[in-house]
């Protein structure tokens, strides 16, 4: 199998299986079959990508299947993360819960869909305000114990969680939502450094803000999680982030540079200036999103560039 150093040290970037949902529904892009997917999975790893992010809430549960059939040639050539905590009932309504006994089950529901007998990471996907995540992390260190799930990491946490967290596992990865209007997380490095924990950047081009792709005029496939107003998702918080990104854009290609660019570079330079091991989580629905991310990384802007557009665009 796949070791978590091995794993980050091979990649700049993850593979986000949002993408995967399909019409699945629940937290997915627009439509995708099954065939595109396994397709789409494959030109990833055929362009190393190694570490393959997934959760139960993408498509209710259609990712992890796709996923899981998609790298069973390869499994042990890769690193999965999965999740627990995002649940829902028969008629699809959506609650986070991270009680022990929900637990318990989304684990070994994850493990079917995948149809592997161990996922190499397992994130708590959202806080749950009922639950210390103490009482979910014991749960966790037993799936360890058993060789469910190989590593633990926390998703969408802060220093307070995290130190609880530490009481009762060994926690080895952070993802949070990074990005040039969302950078709170930064706030948490210092300590991931010191105790050498590693960090995954969800919302790194902020669905498409940051590259253009979503501007004011985009209208969204039914199937994308992105055609419904919700509460981080509406014309109040976006119409903004796009204005500022209408002035950017073109400031960046005067001088040589794509949002993408701009995107990647931001998050990468955090880390380096850090010390952090991180990767960036990136959704992708097609061979062509995969080479503009693999030629963004070789154009990086600059340091002093991405504080000039801080500073005097945004």
């Amino acid at each position: 199998m796949l070791n978590i150093d091995e794993a980050f040290e091979a990649n700049q970037i993850a593979f986000g299986g949002a993408s995967l949902s399909g019409e699945g529904g629940g937290y997915g892009f627009g439509s995708m079959s099954e065939t595109q997917s396994t397709e789409l999975v494959q030109s990833a790893f055929d362009k190393n990508y190694r570490i393959f992010d997934t959760a139960p809430i993408y498509g209710f549960g259609l990712s992890e299947q796709r996923l899981g059939k998609a790298i069973k040639n390869y499994r042990d050539q890769v690193f999965v993360v999965s999740k627990c905590g995002i649940d829902w009932d028969h008629k699809k309504s959506i609650a986070i819960r991270n009680d022990v006994k929900t637990t318990k089950r989304m684990i070994d529901e994850s493990l079917k869909r995948l149809d592997d007998d161990c996922i190499d990471l397992y994130m708590v996907h959202w806080p749950d305000e009922d639950v210390d995540i103490r009482h979910t992390l014991d749960v966790l260190t037993k799936a360890q114990a058993q060789n469910k799930i190989r590593f633990i990491g926390l998703c969408n946490t802060n220093l307070e969680e995290l130190n609880l967290a530490k009481e009762v596992a060994k926690i080895d990865v952070v993802q949070n939502q990074l990005n040039v209007f969302e950078n709170s997380s930064c706030e948490l490095f210092d300590e991931l450094k010191k105790t050498q924990i590693k960090f995954m950047s969800w919302g790194t081009l902020d669905k498409g803000i940051i590259t253009g792709s979503v501007n004011r005029s985009r209208i969204f496939d039914k199937d994308d999680v992105r055609a419904s107003e919700a509460p981080w998702w509406n014309d109040d918080i976006n119409l903004p982030k796009i204005e500022k990104m209408e002035r950017v854009l073109p400031f960046l290609k005067e001088h040589g540079h794509s949002g993408l660019e701009f995107a990647l570079s931001f998050n990468l330079s955090r880390y380096n200036n850090s010390g952090l091991d991180g990767v960036c989580l990136c959704g992708a629905k097609s061979k062509k999103h995969l080479e503009d991310l693999g030629e963004a990384l070789d154009n990086p802007v600059s340091s002093d560039l991405i504080d000039h557009i801080q500073r005097e665009l945004m």
